[in-house]
């Protein structure tokens, strides 16, 4: 019996602190599909690192921000993702030093990548809603500026919130063979607020205001259709691009909010009979968000499926091919 109970432990060497080997939540089959999505996201993210790197066509400031989020995108499906599944069905085995440093990545990766989406909110609000000044008003050294900005302001909150990680094993921890991060209630409330609650509240009023503003534009079109003037020959196009940029991105922020709200809203409301059965889905959502990004830029960007078939039939090794038109 002791001998069984042992095999049941991560340490068997030391039963009285070792913690149980974790049951899979889920099937095997469904781990192999998970590794599978973080390995295409790493593959997808990496092309849009790539397109937007490499032809200087692309280098405006909407599209560093998305690079910006497609790096984060990138490291959650080459660290989060991986490091969520195998906390959830192995023993961790790699010390609290690791699980410390995974934790601290996980809270920058996150911030960054909802500090991104908050980014290109505010970028479409001034294009559609200041177009005048767009120009003036977001270049791409104040947008570089934002980014690196974001990345500080990221790695500066998870310092503050993980403060004590390294100490929490011995305070808190009741056995050993898990990584987990245990923070008071003011702790979580913070978090809340600052990675959720505000950030969303951000992202809808813009969005909303951008939603008005968008369509008071489309009825102000359609009323002047008839005059025919060199303005209003130019005008329409550069309004209709604006606007469907917009499109795209309200479809980033949804997309968004769908990955990324059950996982805050069941970690603040507690836990009930479902909950705890959909727990362990929930940070995969959160992570496989970072997979549906890059396949909404393939469907609603034309200069990503032309950078892609570039990129995959090694085109871009051509001298002079950063130069390629890709709009």
């Amino acid at each position: 019996m002791e001998a069984e109970d042992g095999a049941q432990l991560c340490f068997p060497q030391f039963p009285n602190t070792s913690c149980r080997k974790p049951l899979s939540p889920w099937p095997q089959t469904l781990t192999i599909v998970f590794y599978s999505i973080s390995l295409i996201t790493v593959a997808l993210n990496l092309l849009i690192i790539i397109s937007i790197s490499h032809f200087r066509q692309l280098h405006t400031p909407t599209n560093i921000l998305l690079l910006s989020l497609a790096v984060s995108d990138l490291l959650v499906g080459l660290v989060l993702m991986p490091g969520e599944i195998f906390r959830q069905t192995s023993c961790w085995v790699v010390g609290d030093f690791v699980c410390a440093t995974y934790i601290l990545l996980t809270v920058i990766i996150t911030s960054a990548s909802i500090g991104d989406m908050v980014f290109i909110s505010v970028d479409r609000y001034v294009a559609i809603c200041d177009p005048l000044h767009y120009t003036t008003k977001v270049t791409v050294s104040r947008v570089k500026f934002c980014v690196c900005l974001c990345w500080l302001c990221s790695v500066s909150y998870s310092l503050l919130f993980v403060k004590d990680l390294p100490t929490q094993t011995d305070i808190y921890k009741t056995c050993f063979g898990v990584c987990l991060m245990y923070s008071d209630d003011n702790s979580l409330l913070a978090g809340l607020f600052v990675t959720f609650i505000i950030p969303v509240s951000v992202l809808i009023a813009l969005y909303l205001r951008v939603f008005v503003v968008a369509v008071s534009q489309a009825r102000a079109m359609r009323s002047h259709i008839t005059a025919v003037t060199l303005q209003h020959s130019v005008t329409p196009k550069a309004k209709k691009s604006e606007l469907k940029a917009a499109r795209n991105l309200g479809v980033l922020v949804l997309v968004f909010l769908m990955c990324f709200s059950p996982f805050y809203i069941t970690s603040w409301t507690g836990y009930n009979s479902v909950t705890l059965l959909i727990l362990p889905f929930l940070p995969i959502l959160f992570c496989f968000n970072s997979c549906l990004n890059p396949v909404i830029y393939a469907f609603l960007y034309p200069w990503f499926r032309k950078a892609v078939k570039l990129i995959v039939t090694l085109q871009i090794l051509q001298p002079g091919s950063c130069e390629t038109n890709m709009l």
